[in-house]
């Protein structure tokens, strides 16, 4: 057998022509790059959200919205289930973006930044002040009957924007104040459910709530009998988001539930992962090797692959296999789906700059007065203290960043208004107040932080892990 190398690579495989491997590998090189960029994400989201706004806005916007709408269904005999394009990525991948998030927030619960009432006391009062400021805002320029059903839009923060903000200021940005960004956001994303689940739902089936609870019993019972396949917790998945969905209750909400009761601890963890290897190595080491045949190597990989599997929770695993597929799938296909604002169409009505005012006011105004304030009021209390590193200037921009909402915000809005130009109105809200933070963001960073060539500047592998799309 060949063991022809490429220069700097590993030996050529079998089957590959070398000429077309050096090429495959020249193509793909950039792009390997740049779903390493932390802020790739927010870059994607970005794109798309540009492509839908000229796609909305160009000679062919009758084809976006026609696309959306292209009706998806099943028929099994008499029965058929058929929605439209938008509604299964709103409705359907979506559930997986709030699946990750879910057990985001288990971990940090159980052994990240909301682990202990110290460490979560700032960016809990920080991510409170942060909601409530922005819908008290909100309904201050909206309480008309038509247009205050918008107060939850301009509540959350769009962890992938403001980490990729945060990012390109570079080695002026402390760790610390990236850490407690990604904790804030979690407990904004947690907010943020929760008003879904309850102020934007529509009226409860107990019939639903039953098979939900069907579903959800059947995780539960699966993990008592220690099951440890993921692919056979699909099903009772499915039930609890069926059930959830003909409940009337928004059907994300089942998997941000799923998400919760993901177990986050590990079976075997890095020490029995480390002594089920070197066993297996052993093993092959000491046999003799006209008696090592490939069945006796593909059994050892077997039990290694086991081991591997179980070193890690099914929360970490799930959240490594699933996150590259929300970073840079389902959060620019959402974006796609719904940042199509037609701006072209003539002046707004009354109703619909009411709405724009008020999101715009509330991201803007509502957002950094909440963050910074709720942060002053808790290091005065002495309820919480300020991580090492950071100071007031740190608190401002982290204020500013926290003001751009996009991924939830939009889905909000989605819940929020069931008229097109008031939905319209509010996606525009958010986009223009988002895109001035972005900027507001990239200025004050410059001018109230100071570059620092310190080794801790760069974001660490945990923290960047943990900054999911969330």
């Amino acid at each position: 057998m060949s063991t022809t190398s490429t220069p700097g690579n590993a030996p050529l495989p079998p089957e590959a022509w070398e000429p077309l491997l050096r090429l495959s590998r020249f193509a793909s090189r950039p792009l390997e790059r740049f779903l390493r960029i932390e802020a790739a994400s927010g870059i994607l989201l970005l794109v798309a959200a540009a492509v839908a706004l000229l796609w909305a806005n160009s000679p062919w916007a009758e084809s976006y919205a026609h696309f959306w709408h292209t009706p998806l269904g099943i028929r099994v005999g008499d029965f058929t289930f058929e929605r439209s394009l938008e509604w299964v990525v709103n409705d359907g991948l979506m559930v997986i973006f709030f699946f990750v998030v879910g057990m985001e927030i288990r971990r940090e619960i159980h052994h990240g930044e909301l682990s202990t009432w110290r460490r979560a006391a700032l960016p809990v009062a920080a991510a409170l002040g942060g909601m409530l400021a922005p819908a008290a805002l909100y309904l201050l320029f909206a309480s008309g009957a038509g247009t205050r059903s918008g107060w939850g839009v301009p509540m959350a923060t769009d962890i992938a924007f403001a980490v990729g903000i945060l990012t390109l200021l570079g080695s002026r940005v402390p760790p610390a104040l990236r850490v407690l960004l990604l904790a804030l956001a979690v407990i904004d994303d947690l907010g943020a459910i929760v008003v879904i689940a309850l102020f934007y739902s529509s009226g409860v089936s107990v019939t639903g709530l039953l098979v939900a609870a069907l579903g959800f019993l059947g995780i539960f019972a699966m993990q008592r009998f220690g099951v440890r396949s993921r692919v056979a917790y699909i099903v009772p998945a499915l039930v609890a988001w069926a059930g959830i969905y003909s409940a009337g209750i928004h059907p994300t909400i089942a998997g941000v539930i799923v998400g919760l009761v993901t177990p986050v601890r590990a079976w075997l963890g890095t020490e029995g992962f480390i002594t089920d290897t070197q066993k297996e190595l052993e093993h092959l080491a000491q046999a003799r090797p006209e008696t090592l045949t490939s069945h006796h190597v593909a059994e050892a990989l077997r039990r290694v692959g086991a081991a591997r599997k179980e070193a890690l929770s099914p929360s970490e695993s799930l959240i490594a296999t699933l996150h590259p597929w929300v970073a840079f799938g389902i959060m620019p296909v959402f974006a796609l789906a719904n940042a199509g604002v037609s701006i072209s169409s003539g002046p707004l009505d009354g109703a619909s700059w009411t709405v724009v005012t008020a999101v715009a006011v509330g991201l803007m105004a509502g957002k950094p007065l909440g963050v910074v304030t709720a942060c002053w009021l808790t290091l005065r209390l002495k309820l919480g203290t300020l991580p090492q590193g950071l100071g007031f200037r740190e608190l401002a921009v982290l204020g500013v960043v926290a003001g751009i909402g996009f991924t939830m915000a939009l889905f909000i809005a989605q819940l929020a208004f069931a008229d097109a130009e008031l939905l319209a109105a509010a996606k525009l809200g958010v986009l223009a107040a988002s895109a001035g933070m972005a900027i507001l963001a990239l200025i004050l960073g410059r001018a109230l932080l100071t570059a620092s060539a310190r080794p801790g500047a760069a974001t660490t592998v945990d923290e960047a892990e943990r900054s999911t799309a969330l």
